[in-house]
Order: structure tokens, then C-alpha cells, then sequence
């Protein structure tokens, strides 16, 4: 039997000390590390300036005067109202969506989540078109009308097109706050005689608080940011169905670049303020 300390096992255990996959040596002189590193570095700079043009386009006074004008005020008001609105129809629909899917077995299960995925793969414009015909002259329009609702062409379809095009977003990351909590909390509520609804509200809805709180966040800069599935169901329709992404869309057409790229600015800082509320608060911080 060979002695325990031979060279050959010293020999082993070096190269077993010196090969730590997680500690690789000449790591800080790797060409792939410079490379990934170049690459993240140059398109981050890349879409910083993409998005930063905004800011140098146009003189503080061009912007201050863009800001102060009657279509912006027009625009910006009912942006945040009908953002507001979609917001909280969408959380209150997606919460317990989401919480059927996450928990619960039955029939339909696999297509209604097939279902809810679609909106996110296909473009608003699509979106906006079924939302047209189904709430148009064609299928539930008439029905609509005769009880003195309008959807198409008004206010009420810039909150339904939000909703849609939000929804899906919303149910997907509830889904995974859900199932990110262990269900044997709410079996231990059902053991001490707890009802479903009762063990729902008070055991699985603060637990899931961050989660809620990051989707309603993404939720509300997603119906802010709408602009396809708007503008076919409600229309573009100058001081009166006139969002941010409409005010856009409609004053680079027209030529004025000082109201497009300010409602541009105001859209990016929206979505600024929505991505530091979530890194706020995001990862039980509430």
C-alpha cells in the first residue's frame, strides 16, 4: 500500500487546489471577459444616447412652452385618468386571475394561459383591430349602445385598450409572485379553520405585496405607454381621446417637433419614475 503523503497524491491534491472552476485563473486577463464587458458597455452607451437625444433637441424655453400649452395640459390630464383607471381594473381582474392559475386545477387551464400570453406576441395594432370589431357595429356594439355605452371612438375605449394591453403583463408576474409563496402557509391557515377568501386576504395577499406593488407599477407605465390598440379603438382624436403617445404621434405629423419630442420627454420620465418606484421597493422593501 503506497504511503498516503507519496508525491503523486501531493501532486493530486495540488492540481485540486489550484482548479476551482469558480476562481479560474487569468480570469482578469480573459478576451472573453473584455469582450462580453465591451459589448455590454457599448449598447447601454448606445441606448443612453438613443434616449438621451430627447433631452438636447429642444431649449428649456421650447420645452417650458410645449409644457404650458393647452394640448399638452389636455394630453397629460387625461393620460394620467384613463392610466389610473385601466391600473386598477387591471389589478383587480389579474389578482385573482392570477391566483386561479397559480393554485387551482381545472379544465381550460393550459388555453386560458395560452390565451393570455397572445397579447404579448403580437403587436398592438393587432390588439387594437379585434378590440375594434368586437366592440364595434359588428358583435357586442349594438348591445352596448342600446344600454347607453360607447366604446369606440370615446374615452371609455382609450381604458378598455389599456386594459387589454396591459392585463396579460400584469397576470404573468402576479402568477409568479404567487407561486414564489409556499402553499403549505395557506394550508396551515386552513387548519386552524380559515376559509379560502379568509386565508386569501390575510395570509397570501401580504406576502405577495412587493409582487402586487411591481406589477401595478408595470402595469400603469404599460397603459401610459399604449399607443397602437388607443389609437385604432378610440382613436386620435385631437383634444378628445389625446394621450401622450396620440399627442406624439399626431405632432410629428403635423411637423411640430417641440410638442412630439415633449411628449416624448414626459413619457420617458414617466417611465423613469415607474423603474425607480419598482427598484425602490422591489424585493420586500415595502
Amino acid at each position: 500500500m503506497r504511503a498516503l503523503k507519496s508525491p503523486d497524491v501531493l501532486k493530486s491534491l495540488d492540481i485540486l487546489k489550484f482548479s476551482d472552476p469558480l476562481k479560474p485563473q487569468g480570469m482578469n486577463q480573459s478576451w472573453f471577459r473584455k469582450l462580453t464587458i465591451g459589448i455590454a458597455f457599448f449598447f447601454t452607451l448606445l441606448l443612453f444616447l438613443s434616449v438621451g437625444v430627447l433631452l438636447f433637441v429642444l431649449t428649456p424655453s421650447e420645452i417650458l412652452s410645449a409644457l404650458l400649452s393647452e394640448e399638452m395640459f389636455y394630453s397629460m390630464k387625461l393620460s394620467m385618468l384613463t392610466s389610473f383607471a385601466s391600473t386598477f381594473s387591471v389589478m383587480c381582474c389579474s389578482i385573482p386571475t392570477a391566483y386561479a392559475l397559480s393554485r387551482f386545477s381545472f379544465p381550460g387551464k393550459s388555453l386560458i394561459k395560452a390565451v393570455l400570453g397572445l397579447p404579448m406576441a403580437f403587436p398592438e395594432l393587432v390588439m387594437g383591430l379585434a378590440l375594434l370589431l368586437l366592440f364595434g357595429h359588428g358583435f357586442l356594439g349594438p348591445y352596448l349602445e342600446a344600454a347607453g355605452i360607447k366604446v369606440t371612438f370615446t374615452k371609455l375605449g382609450i381604458v378598455v385598450a389599456q386594459f387589454f394591453v396591459a392585463f396579460p403583463y400584469a397576470v404573468r408576474v402576479i402568477y409568479s409572485t404567487f407561486e414564489d409563496i409556499n402553499p403549505r402557509y395557506e394550508q396551515v391557515s386552513r387548519s386552524f379553520g380559515y376559509g379560502e377568501f379568509e386565508t386569501f386576504r390575510h395570509v397570501t395577499l401580504p406576502m405577495a405585496r412587493s409582487g402586487l406593488f411591481a406589477s401595478s407599477v408595470i402595469t400603469f407605465a404599460r397603459c401610459i405607454g399604449a399607443f397602437g390598440a388607443v389609437l385604432v379603438l378610440a382613436g386620435g382624436s385631437y383634444m378628445h381621446t389625446e394621450v401622450l403617445p396620440v399627442t406624439l404621434y399626431l405632432n410629428i405629423s403635423y411637423g411640430n417637433l417641440e410638442m412630439a419630442v415633449t411628449s416624448g420627454i414626459l413619457l420617458m420620465g414617466i417611465a423613469f419614475l415607474a423603474i425607480l418606484s419598482f427598484e425602490r421597493f422591489e424585493g420586500g422593501k415595502l
